[in-house]
């Protein structure tokens, strides 16, 4: 945690993604902090991370057979004091982390200014 930043539960997220695989093999990655967002977008990624029931999900949502040129996805977020890691292939994604990883997906790819 940045020194004089103060995380609050449901106030401030540091969320930090990683995509890998692919066609391409091109590793993309960012951490995002809610503070540093506007407000509404801020929103928008709580909404979603609580949508997508983060906090309880399995650390791996993986596949032993994976299917080549598939992404594999590593998110980790830190709200307030919870900290939680998930790895998942996109192959065998839950129906509740696509909104949330295609959210993240785009920021990575096209981050704002």
């Amino acid at each position: 945690m940045e020194r004089g930043r103060r995380y609050q539960i449901g106030v401030f997220m540091r969320i930090t993604f990683q995509r890998t695989g692919g066609f391409t093999g091109l590793k993309l990655r960012r951490t995002i902090d809610t503070a540093d967002l506007p407000a509404g977008e801020a929103r928008t990624l709580q909404r979603l991370v609580a949508d997508s029931s983060f906090f309880q999900q399995p650390a791996k949502i993986t596949t032993r057979t994976r299917q080549p040129d598939r992404f594999q996805y590593t998110l980790r977020i830190q709200d307030g004091d919870r900290v939680h890691t998930v790895v998942v292939h996109e192959e065998v994604m839950p129906q509740n982390l696509k909104p949330l990883i295609a959210r993240l997906s785009s920021a990575v790819q096209h981050p704002s200014p």
